[in-house]
């Protein structure tokens, strides 16, 4: 099994940090013997982990910090809170790697997938909860935040892609994965943004949820000429508007369509969750109906076996931040 394949599967069993939005619904009383199974599994996968870190500090490869955060993470959301208080010193190595991977302009990686790295490496920093990593997580978030897409007439949305957010400073595109880490990288370090409103320049949401719902087969809210309202796609996502990697379908006139599939689905309600969008509105509805009606355990949507732990992952993260135990 893959190193990346490991921390999913491992996050996917994890409360990192506390849901999204909301009010949690009522739930029924917790099955302790299934809560055991879950910390065995945790703790072995975490044992797993700390055997395979490298004595420089990293995890995996030392070009991509995102893969050592994700590690972090992982150690700082096990639910016997073990490695919050005290940390090991293989956990405090990890984290001078990631503080030594800081850039000048704020990001954390070291020479590309500049959003993705930062972005998984502010969660981590994030879940440490140390004030001293405050500073860096603000010029974090100014980098995240001059990466938001504006592509054709400044300050409006007037292209699909406006609002979102690509892979770097080089990358002029949008898409759902590497806005959906930012938006989530945001969303956990917010109190940063809020504790001094002047300084401090947010995200326009906005336009954000205007390259999300411009990436969602919902013909109510997205006009272009790709959207599926068949039973089938309506409400689910593709990766970018025109462009999913479940590919496309022609109809019996020559329309051609695009797909949704069910990884990128679940990111797009985290990331409307994230956007600050209500439960409520039509476009969370629409991509939760979509999900209930094609939920499996035995494949990612629309893609088969392809992105099957980066599906669990996003199934666990998103449904928690929507407060359902089930579907």
């Amino acid at each position: 099994m893959k190193f990346s394949s490991v921390l999913f599967s491992l996050l996917a069993g994890i409360m990192m940090l506390p849901a999204a939005q909301g009010a949690v619904e009522a739930r029924p009383a917790p099955d302790l013997s299934f809560r055991n199974e879950v910390q065995l599994a945790i703790n072995r996968g975490l044992g797993w982990l700390e055997k395979s870190q490298d004595t420089n500090g990293w995890w995996s490869t030392q070009e991509l910090p995102a893969l050592t955060a994700l590690a972090l993470t992982a150690f700082k959301g096990d639910p016997s809170g073990r490695y919050r208080s005290q940390e090991p010193a293989f956990v405090r190595r990890g984290y001078a790697y990631l503080l030594a991977s800081v850039k000048p302009d704020g990001g954390i990686y070291h020479s590309n997938l500049v959003t993705y790295n930062t972005a998984i490496s502010m969660v981590a920093l994030a879940a440490a909860e140390r004030p001293e990593y405050d500073p860096v997580l603000r010029q974090a978030r100014r980098l995240l935040v001059s990466l938001q897409g504006d592509f054709d007439e400044p300050g409006k949305t007037d292209n699909p892609v406006d609002g979102g957010i690509g892979y770097g400073t080089k990358y002029k595109h949008s898409d759902m994965g590497n806005t959906l880490f930012a938006l989530e990288a945001l969303y956990y370090t917010r109190h940063l943004a809020k504790d001094r409103p002047a300084e401090e320049k947010d995200l326009n949401y906005e336009a954000a949820i205007h390259f999300l719902q411009n990436c969602q087969n919902l013909p109510s809210h997205n006009p272009q000429p790709w959207v599926s309202g068949d039973a089938k796609n309506k409400g689910g996502f593709i990766y970018y508007p025109g462009h999913s990697m479940a590919g496309s379908e022609t109809n019996a006139q020559g329309r051609v369509t695009l797909r949704s599939y069910g990884s990128i689905s679940y990111g797009g309600l985290l990331s409307y969750l994230y956007a600050n969008l209500k439960k409520e509105d039509p476009r969370v509805l629409a991509v939760y109906d979509w999900l209930r009606g094609n939920f499996t355990l035995e494949e990612n949507p629309g893609m088969g076996p392809q992105g099957m732990f980066y599906y669990y992952l996003m199934m666990s993260k998103a449904l928690t931040a929507y407060g359902r135990d089930e579907l």
